[in-house]
């Protein structure tokens, strides 16, 4: 009779048992996150810190979601989770044959959390010049195509302008505002006492927010940017920066913290 053996099973550890991670989206996206901090062991804190707000024209947004819905684009262009937070709370259709692209690997997260598909994310620079380079070859070099070019107020335009000095055909449109949101007093506390052992930075608009709510940021709390364009513009703000993530992912970012926690 032979039996059979069974290796010893190596002991899972989770390296960021302990760490208390400020989450600063709320959302589907802020719900992923959070769950993917808790399987490595840490204790997540989701506190929104910017949100957003009607733009004096909201009828033309209402007017391009209605022709995106009735399938009156070929592309999408998403530029920051934020337009997606927009987009599910006008609870927007994206017409089957529209393609959807994000910048970023944030706002192409964000997207899938809220149910939409994405069909291009830039695979190196996650920016409007990033989306640009990568453009021709992820359409096939087709002109002119109907493209809908959804941004923030404070966004420069680079991406319409870019996508119509190629030759298409644009609709740019102002999709919100972003606006600082308060913490809980609570949170400003834990993270003052240094009981917040990291924060997330998602953002330059995150990043504002923390240094203005936050700020200094006490040096025993890990400051974690999500890639290095974020990085520049957290440090533009006088936000120290201690962990940027290998790559624009949320993947990327908590492996950040682990490699952070490991190497303790």
């Amino acid at each position: 009779m032979t039996t059979s053996h069974h290796p010893t099973r190596p002991i899972e550890t989770k390296p960021l048992v302990g760490w208390r991670v400020l989450v600063p989206r709320g959302g589907p996206w802020g719900d992923q996150v959070a769950a993917k901090l808790r399987a490595q062991g840490a204790q997540p804190i989701v506190a929104p810190m910017i949100n957003f707000a009607p733009t004096d024209d909201a009828p033309a947004l209402d007017a391009a979601l209605a022709r995106l819905a009735a399938g009156g684009f070929d592309w999408m262009t998403v530029t920051s989770a934020t337009t997606v937070d927009v987009l599910t709370s006008h609870r927007a259709v994206v017409a089957a044959g529209t393609r959807i692209a994000a910048v970023g690997e944030t706002t192409a997260a964000a997207l899938v959390a809220a149910g939409y598909r994405v069909d291009i994310v830039p695979s190196e620079d996650n920016s409007a010049r990033g989306l640009l380079e990568e453009w021709e070859a992820a359409t096939n070099g087709v002109i002119p195509l109907r493209v809908l070019t959804l941004r923030s107020e404070i966004a420069k335009p680079l991406l319409s302008e870019g996508l119509r000095r190629v030759g298409h055909d644009v609709e740019s449109v102002v999709a919100y505002r972003t606006i600082g949101v308060p913490v809980d007093e609570r949170v400003r506390e834990d993270v003052a006492a240094g009981r917040v052992r990291a924060l997330l930075v998602t953002s330059g608009s995150v990043a504002q927010q923390v240094q203005e709510q936050l700020g200094p940021v006490p040096e025993a709390t890990l400051v974690a940017c999500i890639g290095p364009r974020t990085a520049k513009d957290a440090a533009a703000v006088g936000l120290r920066v201690d962990v940027v993530a290998r790559e624009r992912s949320t993947e990327s970012l908590i492996e950040a913290l682990v490699q952070a926690a490991l190497s303790h």
